[in-house]
């Protein structure tokens, strides 16, 4: 793709319409937080499942837990337990 294609294919996304020319002279940088090294017990078929979606199943499963974490928040669920 040339210079000038990708300009006209950015310029054409819906999407980008809605963010600012200047949008990265107010950029910030921003470091994830370390994560945590465990040991959790999984079921084989859940571990497999997660590994077969390829690269970056760690991250997934943290997705999906944080995901999780974040609506029993907003029940008013956070720390009890069941």
């Amino acid at each position: 793709m040339t210079e000038s294609e990708l300009e006209e294919s950015i310029a054409s996304d819906p999407d980008w319409n809605r963010v600012p020319q200047d949008w990265y002279l107010k950029a910030q940088a921003v470091m994830p937080t370390p994560k945590k090294l465990v040991s959790v017990r999984l079921d084989a078929d859940l571990l497999a499942w997660f590994k077969g979606l390829g690269r970056g199943y760690q991250t997934r499963m943290n997705a999906v837990l944080r995901s999780f974490m974040d609506e029993e928040k907003k029940r008013g669920a956070g720390g009890r337990s069941r």
